[in-house]
């Protein structure tokens, strides 16, 4: 990049600096040169523990390779293993009991249990739909996915598949907020809190508190803190065929919504940061829209107004319209050239914190309006951390961003994403080094097991790809988490979360496995799509989260053993047909992910897989793909040669799966383009890189696609 301008010391983008003087500062007590007084203060002090963290990393990885390395012939020791990682610093002592000093959270935070949304920032339409997927219609979300059998008959609305919604609304009715008597299914009409049924009986909702306020032509209703709205409309095509004229259930679904700057984003340098930037700006503003084409006709988004209600005693109730967002920040690796220091490029999650934490404070300053935190809190998800010290260091850097911008101690709240090993093997001491300002744990298992594989390289070839979630560290990952959360004092203070469901088109599938986030005691857990949070937020009225938290609190902690154990096939032999699947489903993926942020720059996107199944793939799941073909690599169960020519083979198929699409440029052509190259680097360089993260290769062939 050519063309800096100085700032403070600094050589910044020309496209940051106009987008900061032009549209972030306007409005905040902070003039242009304090900010970058402030930016240039912030990398100065936190620049250099920053580069030291990262050697901690490096050199932590090596002593355990070379452990790994000696030993890889013989039986695996577990104690012996532990012992080791406790001699390097891996593993800390655990420190005192201790409870969370949060400050106030807003209670979707706080204390609500319901769905979370992660979307990718640089797509307005996206981030927009995010955060007013707040509120869903109940009735569409199963008419129009496989959550009811079968397919609407025709290209217009089929009477029989709405009938079929309707039923199976009526039953989640009956389950949530059931009535005294009789069943939603024979209400003849909806008036308060009297209901009239077909027989001609009058009753009322079994919890007399399930009716929390009335609109005209809605009935708000709630249970386990959650609200259920009954719409009302004679006139409306479906009310008219209802004895009760109820023409939806509308449920409150992604009570929150990560807006993402990191793995779902393929942001590479200064513009695709300002757009980043820009997007989180106008949500924070509450200024954000987007124009575009549907069927024809122009639309325009934009976030959506509160809801308004009277409640029983007759006082007014608003609701907020929208989830309450979070924004993710970069971890500690990548450094951006967005701003150089010194001549070199400055770490780029420092200047997310100070620009995301910056754009937040136009809505701290509301009181009024469309207003995200109500509690006056940013809420910031920190991802990719590795280690209590890690967390401590994350805790400086929004001390310092809130002293900078002259916000109070705490004003900025950290999620912290429990996906890195040494992060889940510590966790407890990870969540003391912030225990003033942590909102959010959750479990990331994709990068998780990206890190699994990465860190016991050496130890030998680890099992099939998919066989590895059924391996004992996983549960003991999974259950470990809530642990640590609930015996830290997260419950009331913030949530405690699980990962992403991957198959964006099976809804059904998804019904019967996600109840098992709840059950486990996450009061939260992440959703693809609107729709899906719709469906979802029916399990957090099964599940009572909040009373099962206090259960759970008492059992016995997940074996740590367990959580210690790694994946390894130990001698085991795989039959060669199986060894060539997997290779094939593995070079598939990568190249069906790859070729879309390289080439495009979507950072997430439904990729389908082998099989044609559409998955939500985004850099975690990469690194699983590519740390796996390493890994196998480097034990001889696989060679290059085999790896050359599957990618050749899944690239023609990669081409067909993408053929209707205008800006796909095909791999297959001379499997020489810079989308290609990047695939074969993440597999063959994939034990080099750090930690196996796949951004540095990501980032290096999406600058050479951009220049082409």
């Amino acid at each position: 990049m050519v063309g800096y301008i100085e700032r403070a010391g600094l050589q910044v983008a020309p496209s940051l600096a106009s987008f900061v003087e032009g549209q972030l500062l306007p409005g905040l007590p902070v003039t242009a040169d304090g900010f970058w007084s402030c930016l240039a203060e912030l990398l100065a002090d936190m620049t250099p523990e920053n580069r030291r963290l990262l050697q901690v990393r490096h050199e932590m990885q090596q002593k355990i390779d070379t452990w790994l390395a000696a030993r890889k012939h013989q039986a695996w020791d577990n104690a012996a293993w532990q012992e080791f990682l406790r001699e390097i610093g891996y593993i800390v002592p655990v420190g005192p009991d201790f409870t969370v000093e949060t400050g106030p959270a807003d209670p979707e935070i706080a204390t609500m249990a319901g769905p979370q949304l992660v979307v990718p920032v640089m797509n307005a339409r996206f981030a927009l739909n995010a955060a007013n997927a707040r509120w869903g219609s109940l009735y569409d979300a199963l008419y129009g996915t496989d959550a009811l059998a079968g397919q609407p008959a025709g290209k217009g609305y089929d009477p029989a598949r709405g009938a079929e919604a309707v039923a199976r609304a009526a039953e989640f009715l009956d389950m949530a907020v059931p009535l005294a008597a009789g069943s939603h299914a024979d209400v003849m009409a909806y008036d308060g809190s009297e209901v009239a049924l077909s027989d001609g009986t009058i009753t009322g909702f079994s919890d007399p508190d399930a009716l929390a306020g009335t609109a005209d032509g809605q009935i708000l209703l709630r249970h386990n803190g959650l609200h259920i709205i009954l719409m009302i409309d004679r006139a409306h095509p479906v009310g008219a065929s209802s004895p009760s004229g109820l023409c939806d259930v509308v449920l409150e679904s992604a009570l929150t919504a990560i807006q993402d700057c990191e793995d779902s984003v393929a942001a590479v340098d200064a513009e695709d940061k300002v757009l980043a930037y820009s997007n989180w700006l106008g949500l924070m503003k509450g200024d954000l829209t987007e124009t575009f084409e549907k069927n024809g006709k122009s639309l325009t988004r934009r976030l959506a107004e509160d809801r308004s209600f009277i409640a029983p005693d007759g006082t007014s109730l608003s609701l907020a319209g929208r989830a309450v967002l979070l924004v993710r920040n970069v971890g500690h690796l990548m450094t951006t050239d967005a701003v150089l220091m010194n001549g070199e490029e400055v770490p780029e999650g420092l200047l997310d914190a100070m620009v995301t934490v910056a754009a937040a404070m136009h809505d701290l300053a509301k009181t009024d309006g469309l207003r995200n935190s109500r509690a006056k809190s940013v809420y910031v998800v920190k991802p990719k951390m590795h280690g209590p010290e890690e967390a401590a260091f994350a805790d400086r850097i929004f001390a310092k961003v809130e002293s900078l911008l002259g916000l109070a101690h705490g004003t900025v709240k950290v999620g912290l994403m429990d996906e890195e090993r040494r992060t889940s093997a510590n966790l407890r001491e990870c969540i003391r080094a912030l225990k003033d300002r942590i909102c959010f744990i959750n479990t990331g298992f994709l990068d998780r097991t990206g890190d699994e594989i990465h860190t016991v390289m050496q130890a030998g070839p680890v099992l099939p790809k998919g066989e590895i979630k059924d391996a004992v560290w996983l549960s003991a990952y999974e259950a470990g988490n809530v642990d640590a959360g609930l015996a830290s004092g997260m419950k009331g203070k913030g949530q405690i979360g699980k990962g992403m469901w991957a198959k964006p088109d099976a809804m059904a599938e998804m019904m019967v496995a996600k109840i098992g986030h709840p059950q486990a005691g996450a009061s939260t857990a992440w959703v693809p799509s609107p729709t899906a949070a719709t469906l979802h937020a029916m399990h957090y009225h099964q599940v009572n989260v909040a009373s099962l938290q206090t259960q759970l609190a008492e059992r016995e902690p997940a074996s740590f053993d367990a959580l210690m154990t790694p994946p390894l096939l130990h001698g085991r032999n795989l039959p060669e047909d199986r060894i060539a699947r997997e290779i094939d489903l593995n070079c598939q993926s990568i190249l069906g992910y790859v070729v879309r942020w390289v080439d495009q720059g979507i950072g997430c996107s439904k990729v389908p897989d082998i099989d044609d199944v559409a998955l939500m793939e985004d850099r975690a799941t990469l690194r699983i793909s590519a740390q796996f073909l390493s890994n196998w690599l480097m034990h001889d169960v696989i060679t290059e040669a085999q790896i050359d020519d599957s990618l050749r083979r899944m690239a023609v198929a990669v081409d067909r799966q993408n053929a209707n699409d205008p800006a796909y440029r095909p791999l297959a052509t001379s499997f020489d383009g810079p989308a290609f190259h990047a695939a074969r680097d993440l597999i063959l360089k994939g034990a080099a890189q750090p930690s196996g993260y796949t951004e540095p290769l990501l980032h290096e062939w999406r600058r050479v696609a951009k220049v082409r």
